[in-house]
């Protein structure tokens, strides 16, 4: 059983609620390991025509930043919430909505190549269809949807205390010990170009923390929140990690890679789930990213 806003039990996902999910959310590996596009196209219209035919939206459940939580303090909560009148009923969220959300999402990564290049192209290509993939939900949940089913709490869960920090070390150490041995050891570095001069080094460097900070907006505060509002917490996560993972593929983390990019998704949802704190994830994310860069710098020029 989960939990609604209100932290009483909620009932499980119907299984056309959790099939419809997983056929959208099946897009991604589709598109991005298979390259398959008529396919990944397919499973999302089946995937929409089946969150349809599920009928009923399940249980409203407010987030944190999208998450599933208590709002933090400060949050006026959802927008579909009773007004300040009281006089307006909540509105259950609609599992098609959602599921269209992240279609849309997918759709428009969709658009664009992943192979990491750092030409100044690539790089405005990169910029225009992700931030168009985050941004577009984003807007049509708001203006079109009317309710605000995606957020971006920076500090939502308050202070960081000491295993926040903890963990933040436990991460560059695991990084640091264990992402050398990837990059080298199955070439997976040569998925990034050559960086053999100030200008690509500077620019792999942006590149690579930009590209972590859209991970935690679009998979995190974008797939993972709007999961949450219709499943429990195992099987959102499960589900947007899916999604996360391809993308990484794609992006250049092959061979082996998901060996480890499993394990960070899955963790990455928990630890927003647990934080509701968008900074703390996109910290983590950047301190890990940053272990990427240097090894990668020095893969191609050592």
């Amino acid at each position: 059983m989960r939990a609604n806003g209100a932290g009483t039990p909620a009932a499980r996902p119907g299984a056309l609620a959790a099939l419809a999910a997983a056929l959208v959310c099946a897009m991604a590996p589709t598109w991005f390991v298979l390259e398959q596009l008529w396919l990944g196209a397919a499973l999302g219209a089946a995937g929409l025509a089946v969150a349809a035919l599920a009928g009923r939206p399940g249980p409203h459940r407010e987030s944190a930043g999208g998450a599933g939580s208590r709002p933090a303090e400060g949050d006026s909560g959802p927008v579909d919430a009773a007004g300040p009148s009281g006089a307006s009923p909540a509105r259950t969220p609609s599992l098609l909505r959602d599921l269209s959300l992240i279609a849309v999402g997918l759709g428009i990564i969709r658009l664009i190549p992943l192979a990491a290049e750092l030409d100044d192209a690539a790089m405005l290509r990169f910029a225009l269809a992700l931030g168009g993939a985050v941004a577009v939900p984003y807007l049509v949940s708001r203006l079109v949807y009317r309710d605000r089913a995606i957020r971006f709490p920076w500090a939502g869960g308050g202070r960081w205390r000491v295993p926040h920090y903890a963990w933040l070390l436990g991460v560059v150490a695991l990084a640091a010990l264990i992402l050398p041995w990837y990059f080298i050891s199955s070439g997976v570095y040569r998925n990034w170009p050559v960086v053999d001069s100030p200008d690509l080094i500077a620019r792999l460097f942006l590149g690579v923390g930009a590209v972590g900070i859209w991970d935690e907006l679009f998979f995190i505060c974008t797939v993972f929140a709007l999961l949450l509002r219709h499943f429990p917490v195992w099987l959102a996560n499960a589900l947007q990690a899916v999604v996360f993972v391809s993308f990484l593929w794609e992006l250049g983390y092959r061979a082996w890679g998901p060996l480890l990019t499993i394990p960070f998704a899955l963790a990455q949802g928990l630890i927003f789930l647990r934080t509701r704190s968008l900074a703390y994830v996109v910290t983590v994310h950047l301190l890990f990213d940053a272990v990427v860069f240097a090894v990668i710098v020095y893969a191609h020029n050592r």
